[in-house]
């Protein structure tokens, strides 16, 4: 599957229709592996449609097809197919992990999530270089160092995310991870598959505290175990709460589980308190007795 999406190159499948990022259904299809093609990617959003607003989705019109096929010449689209594409934004793209019953689903959406990353930070880039940089005269140059300075040391500690917002709260999340340097410690009692898809992204010693209840099977674990040295597990069933610790010093506290983030509204919080970070460690050690 590897070899797949390295051969496919998934930043080269994500366009540009209606202001927003998409992917077409048929790429989708190929990435996961589909039997039956973009029937069943469409027949999935069909017996799901309330899930899939036309934020998240959509069958693109006639013009916007040929525009496509105008502008991207390596586009594989097919001028015998009787329907127009549907395309999927990165929310869309996630939520349509979240129904597939395709055992590659979840590990290819967190591919195609990183590329979504990868593509929205070039364009970003290139938008910012073009848009402020070249079309500004010098006589603004003071006041746009001191916005961009004040942008640059500007953090943020509190976030909402509201429902749908998977890709965001996906985003965030790694981000969070890869700021640790030496330790990363996850309080989730409620962890599964897709949270040691996201933690063999890190390098470091990785500790999960998780409830005896919780989705992860043996098998889960010893699988990860056979690729991976970096995990270590904790049993806790007094945690109701979730929370992400790196390297001892920096507490974010998670207003549901990692593995639901942006299925419902919910809050990203960063604790400072110092005391507080202590006595949650506190915790977790006396977890390992």
């Amino acid at each position: 599957m590897n070899n797949l999406i390295n051969e496919l190159k998934i930043e080269n499948m994500i366009y540009e229709i209606r202001g927003k990022q998409v992917m077409l259904d048929s790429d989708l299809a190929r990435l996961y592996q589909c039997k039956n093609g973009t029937k069943e990617i469409n027949q999935a959003v069909k017996n799901n449609i309330l899930k899939f607003p036309e934020r998240f989705s959509w069958k693109i019109t006639k013009e916007e097809y040929e525009e496509l096929q105008s502008k991207f010449l390596t586009t594989k689209l097919s001028n015998k197919s009787r329907t127009l594409p549907r395309v999927f934004t990165e929310q869309g793209v996630a939520m349509l992990a979240t129904i597939l019953k395709s055992k590659i689903a979840t590990k290819v959406s967190i591919e195609i999530m990183d590329a979504f990353v990868s593509m929205r930070k070039y364009i970003s880039s290139n938008l910012l270089e073009q848009k402020y940089f070249n079309n500004l005269v010098i006589k603004h140059e003071e006041q746009i160092n001191t916005l961009f300075n004040y942008f640059e040391s500007k953090e943020i500690k509190n976030e909402i995310y509201f429902e749908g917002q998977m890709y965001d709260a996906y985003s965030k999340k790694l981000d969070i991870l890869f700021i640790a340097k030496e330790e990363l410690i996850i309080i989730d009692s409620y962890a599964d598959k897709y949270v040691l898809d996201m933690i063999s992204k890190v390098t470091i010693p990785v500790t999960i505290v998780l409830s005896n209840k919780s989705r992860l099977s043996s098998l889960d674990i010893d699988k990860y175990n056979q690729e991976y040295s970096n995990l270590t597990l904790i049993y806790n069933d007094t945690f109701h709460d979730r929370f992400i610790i790196i390297d001892k010093t920096i507490m974010y506290h998670l207003g549901t589980s990692i593995n639901n983030a942006g299925t419902k509204t919910f809050a990203i919080n960063k604790i400072e308190d110092k005391r507080i970070i202590n006595m949650i460690l506190i915790e977790v050690n006396n977890s390992k007795i």
